[in-house]
């Protein structure tokens, strides 16, 4: 179980394992389970994910370690430190089974909204519940787990996906559960949408899982299908810069963005005649989609632009809607029938983002890369970002403070992840590091915020694997 990437890792590792030697939570006897998940930084592709985009990922330096230990009681005992942060939690493995069967995934989300200052434990008890209800895991015994993260929060750089990949690496090695590292991803998204309740697609799960030092983890989500790993040129580099205003993934303007996209692809299927099913869902619906698969990514922009963009809504109140379409088929996320959702914009989004994305890896290939013109697609996906109102006051400054510094061989940027905050992807030329502190005191003299910088690159999860230990 001892990944290849622990001999690169070795001194991060083993000061990570004598910290474990002097806390008092391990039991000196028993085997201890190490795993190790990065972050990472979205190049391109975002919030596209969820309507089957390609993506391209950077896993970054900072990560989340986990050591796992089983317990003797059927206990979930949890200590986890960020950022000089302590936090604790314990919990009956039992509150997640009735008469030796798994609770239903509302319950076990209900569980930990009912005490909002412990939901950070969802993330982690989570991939439990998810083990025994989808693979039919029993767990005989407790865990004692401790978590430590060098991930900052609410940075859009996928803590959460790299705790939960983390969790879930040390779980399947402690009870021995045989599962492939792509279906431990997959596995560890129902963790965020159906536990944490977080509408998140799978594009951090399998880019933290899969992701390799000094490349772009390349996926298309249909549903996550491995592209494989573009190399970064010698000459450029990937840098993240933090606005300082924390991003949130469960934030209402991500999933309204989210169903717009699925109420544009609900209306494109109607206007293709393709055949619409209920299902015993209420706002869930079953399409018979031959030409796209499903994906509203598949629409090409020629295709949207000349059948389909005129014809979609602007905007459409969720109660007129669904009286009219019935539903959309993302099982994710509700529609609230009060609400106004934006349409054309979010769809015509994810419809134009998969093709830059796909335009942007095929330049990064080439011999001499266009290095003007990837940057113009990072601008262009920062604008749609911002069209869809995801955009944010620090991150747009940001932006716009790299195209100033465009002849200082800065050459594009972009928000990440699911935007409203968090950080900004920016391309350099190799060795920008002056240009990048430059850019970083501007924006703290204009808004009085220090930002986290983020520089460098490690491999995932999955490469590292699973150690396992004696104290």
């Amino acid at each position: 179980m001892l990944g290849m990437e622990h001999q690169k890792n070795i001194t991060e590792t083993e000061a990570f394992i004598n910290s474990l030697r002097s806390f008092s939570l391990f039991e000196k006897e028993g085997d201890i389970f190490i795993s190790r998940s990065p972050g990472r930084l979205d190049v391109m592709g975002g919030i596209a994910d969820y309507s089957g985009s390609l993506m391209l990922e950077m896993p970054i330096r900072e990560a989340t370690k986990v050591a796992l230990q089983k317990s003797k009681s059927r206990i979930i005992e949890i200590i986890s430190e960020s950022n000089g942060e302590v936090l604790k939690f314990a919990m009956p493995l039992d509150d997640f089974f009735i008469d030796g069967k798994p609770i239903d995934y509302e319950n076990a989300r209900n569980y930990f909204n009912h005490t909002p200052e412990n939901h950070w434990a969802s993330y982690i008890c989570g991939v439990f519940i998810v083990l025994a209800k989808e693979k039919g895991i029993g767990f005989n015994e407790g865990v004692k787990i401790y978590v430590s993260s060098e991930i900052p929060l609410g940075k859009g750089v996928s803590s959460s996906a790299a705790l939960e990949v983390a969790v879930m690496q040390a779980v399947c090695g402690a009870f021995e559960v045989e599962i492939d590292s792509r279906e431990k991803a997959i596995l560890c998204q129902k963790v965020e949408n159906l536990v944490v309740g977080a509408a998140c697609g799978v594009m951090d799960q399998m880019s933290v899982m899969f992701g390799e030092e000094n490349k772009l983890f390349s996926l298309l989500c249909q549903p996550a299908e491995i592209q494989g790993w573009v190399e970064i040129p010698e000459d450029i580099e990937f840098w993240g810069i933090d606005s300082d205003v924390r991003h949130a993934v469960v934030g209402a303007d991500y999933s309204s963005v989210r169903i717009g996209a699925f109420m544009g692809y609900r209306i494109i299927c109607e206007l293709a005649g393709f055949d619409v099913k209920p299902t015993e869902t209420k706002g869930l619906i079953k399409i018979n989609d031959s030409k796209w698969n499903g994906f509203l990514c598949n629409i090409t922009p020629s295709e949207f632009e000349q059948f389909y963009a005129s014809k979609l809504p602007n905007e459409i109140l969720g109660s007129e809607f669904l009286a009219k379409y019935q539903g959309t088929t993302d099982s994710v996320t509700t529609i609230d029938q009060n609400k106004i959702y934006s349409v054309k914009i979010p769809t015509a989004h994810a419809v134009y983002e998969n093709f830059r994305v796909k335009t942007f890896g095929e330049i990064l290939k080439s011999s001499k890369p266009n290095l003007k013109l990837l940057g113009e697609l990072m601008f262009q996906a920062h604008a749609s970002y911002s069209a869809c109102g995801l955009g944010e006051f620090g991150t747009n400054l940001i932006v716009e403070l790299v195209r100033e510094n465009n002849a200082k061989d800065l050459f594009g940027a972009k928000i990440t992840g699911g935007g409203s905050g968090g950080t900004v992807a920016v391309l350099a030329k190799k060795g920008s590091e002056k240009v990048i502190e430059e850019l970083v005191e501007k924006y703290h003299a204009e808004t009085g915020k220090v930002p986290y910088i983020f520089k460098g690159s490690s491999n995932g999860s999955a490469a590292f694997g699973v150690l396992k230990i004696t104290l």
